[in-house]
C-alpha cells in the first residue's frame, strides 16, 4: 500500500490532494486515534493507497509512517520552491550534513529508486506542456520516514502551485505508482553535481540501473571531508540500497573513502554498457578480456544468456580486415561484430572493435570474418577466402605505366583513371593498358 502525505501548510499540497480526491474513487472514515493534525480526523482509502492530512509542513513530519496502515511505500506530494520555472520534479529525503531545513544532521531517510524512475517516467506522461520535468539532489528533512518514500512536487512558484493542471498531473502520476515496487536490482548512489542532476536523470531515464540518494556539490560541501563521514556515506548506499556509485566531478579522497567501505565507483559508461547484461557475466568479461573504462563493449547475445549457464571462449579478431571493413561501412563492421560476439574488445573510445572477443563457439568468429569478407566486396573487385587468409583484389588506374606512355600527370590522368582513352602525341592511349591489378591479404 501507498501512503500519501498531505501537508496543510502547503497550498500546492492541498490542491493536489483535493486532485487525488477527484480522480478516483475513495472511501472516508474518521481515525479518533491521532489528532487530525497528526494525520488523523478524516482519512481516505482506496485500493493500493491511503492518504492523511497534517498541519505541518512535510519536511518536519519525523516517522511519516507511522500513523499509515502498514504501507510499502510513502509519497510527500510537495510544492517545489526555486527559480526554475513550470517543473514537475521528485526527490528523496535527509541530510548528508547540517540538518538546516528539517530532518536530522546526517541522517537520510530509505529511498526508493525504482518508484522513482516510474513517477519521473508518470510525470513525462502527465505534465501539461508548459511543464519541464526533473530530478534533484537529496537536501531537505525528513529524515526518519519508517518505510521507502519521496517527494512529487509541483512547482517552481505561486503560479505553478495555483495551477490545477500542474497539481492535476501531478496527482495522476502519483496514482501511476500503485503496485509498484520501491527497489528493482540495480540501484546506484549519485554524488557530485547541480542541485538538479541531468547526469542521473539520464541514467534513470535511459538505462535499467536507478539512482537513490544523491549528494550534490553544494551538499558534499555541506557534508565536509569524506573520511570524517564514512558512516553518512554507508548511510546513503544502505538507505538507496545500492552498492555502487557514479560520482561526478573530481573527489579523489571521496573515491577513496566509498572504495574503502567497500563500495565500487563506476562510470556513467560502465552503467550503459551493463544495461541488460547480467552483472556476473559483466565481471567474468571484464577479468577475462579488459575492463568497460578500456574499451570492453558487449555483443547482443549478452543480453539474452544465463551467466550461469554460459561458456564461452576468447579469440582474436581480425584486426586488419576489421580495418578495412570499417573504412568501407563502419556501422554495419559494429554491427556485425556486435552480433556475432558475446563481447569484444574496442579502440578509439569504444567506436572501433580491435583486439580480442568473447564467442559461444568458435564457429561465430568463422561467420564473422565471412561478414566481413562481404563487405570488401563493395570496395574490390573479388574476394576469396585461401589458406587462413581474405584475399581481394583490385584493378586500378596505375600512375607509372601511364608515365612510360608519355601521358603527362593532370587532366588526362583523371580521364584514364576513369575510364575514358586520351590521345597523346597523335596516339590513343587505352585505359585498360594503365592499370594494374592490386592485391591486398589480411590474415584471420
Amino acid at each position: 500500500m501507498i501512503a500519501i502525505v498531505v501537508s496543510r501548510a502547503d497550498s500546492a499540497s492541498e490542491r493536489i490532494g483535493d486532485h487525488l480526491l477527484d480522480l478516483a474513487d475513495w472511501d472516508a472514515r474518521e481515525d479518533d486515534s491521532l489528532p487530525d493534525g497528526e494525520g488523523g480526523g478524516t482519512v481516505y482509502s482506496r485500493e493500493g493507497f491511503e492518504l492523511r492530512e497534517f498541519d505541518d509542513l512535510h519536511l518536519e513530519i519525523e516517522d511519516t509512517a507511522a500513523p499509515f496502515s502498514d504501507p510499502d511505500l510513502l509519497v510527500f506530494v510537495s510544492r517545489h520552491s526555486g527559480d526554475t520555472g513550470a517543473l514537475l520534479t521528485a526527490h528523496f529525503t535527509g541530510n548528508f550534513g547540517p540538518a538546516e531545513f528539517g530532518g536530522v544532521t546526517g541522517g537520510l531517510a530509505e529511498a526508493c529508486p525504482n518508484a522513482h524512475a516510474r513517477l519521473l517516467d508518470a510525470f513525462e506522461d502527465h505534465a501539461p506542456d508548459s511543464y519541464e520535468v526533473g530530478m534533484e539532489c537529496t537536501h531537505h528533512g525528513p529524515s526518519e520516514v519508517g518505510v521507502p518514500s519521496l517527494f512529487a512536487e509541483l512547482g517552481s512558484g505561486e503560479e505553478q502551485w495555483s495551477d490545477p493542471e500542474g497539481a492535476r498531473a501531478v496527482a495522476r502520476a502519483v496514482l501511476d505508482l500503485n503496485g509498484v515496487e520501491p527497489h528493482r536490482d540495480r540501484q546506484l548512489v549519485g554524488f557530485g553535481g547541480g542541485h538538479y542532476v541531468p547526469r542521473f536523470e539520464r541514467i534513470e531515464r535511459e538505462t535499467d540501473w536507478a539512482v537513490g540518494h544523491i549528494a550534490a556539490d553544494w551538499v558534499l560541501d555541506a557534508m565536509g571531508a569524506p573520511e570524517a563521514n564514512r558512516d553518512v556515506i554507508r548511510r546513503a548506499f544502505e538507505r538507496s540500497r545500492a552498492d555502487r556509485a557514479v560520482i561526478e566531478g573530481d573527489y579523489p579522497e571521496l573515491k577513496e573513502t566509498v572504495a574503502d567501505l567497500g563500495y565500487g565507483v563506476v562510470s556513467e559508461t560502465w552503467v550503459r554498457e551493463t544495461t541488460g547484461v547480467p552483472l556476473d557475466l559483466v565481471a567474468d568479461l571484464e577479468s577475462d578480456l579488459s575492463p568497460i573504462s578500456s574499451g570492453l563493449r558487449f555483443g547482443e547475445a549478452a543480453e539474452s544468456c544465463d551467466p550461469e549457464a554460459t561458456a564461452y571462449e576468447l579469440a582474436d579478431l581480425p584486426d586488419d580486415l576489421l580495418v578495412e571493413a570499417q573504412g568501407i561501412d563502419a556501422d554495419a563492421t559494429r554491427e556485425a561484430v556486435a552480433a556475432r560476439t558475446l563481447a569484444f574488445e574496442t579502440e578509439q573510445s569504444g567506436t572501433r572493435a580491435a583486439g580480442r572477443a568473447a564467442v559461444l563457439d568458435r564457429s561465430d568468429r568463422e561467420e564473422l570474418v565471412d561478414e566481413l569478407a562481404d563487405f570488401l566486396r563493395e570496395k574490390y573487385d573479388s574476394v576469396a577466402r585461401e589458406d587462413g587468409r581474405i584475399v581481394a583484389r583490385q584493378t586500378t588506374f596505375d600512375p607509372e605505366k601511364a608515365r612510360t606512355l608519355g601521358v603527362e600527370e593532370g587532366p588526362a590522368f583523371g580521364k584514364l583513371s576513369a575510364g575514358e582513352p586520351v590521345t597523346v602525341g597523335g596516339r590513343e592511349i587505352d585505359p585498360q593498358k594503365v592499370r594494374s591489378e592490386q592485391v591486398r591479404e589480411f590474415s584471420v
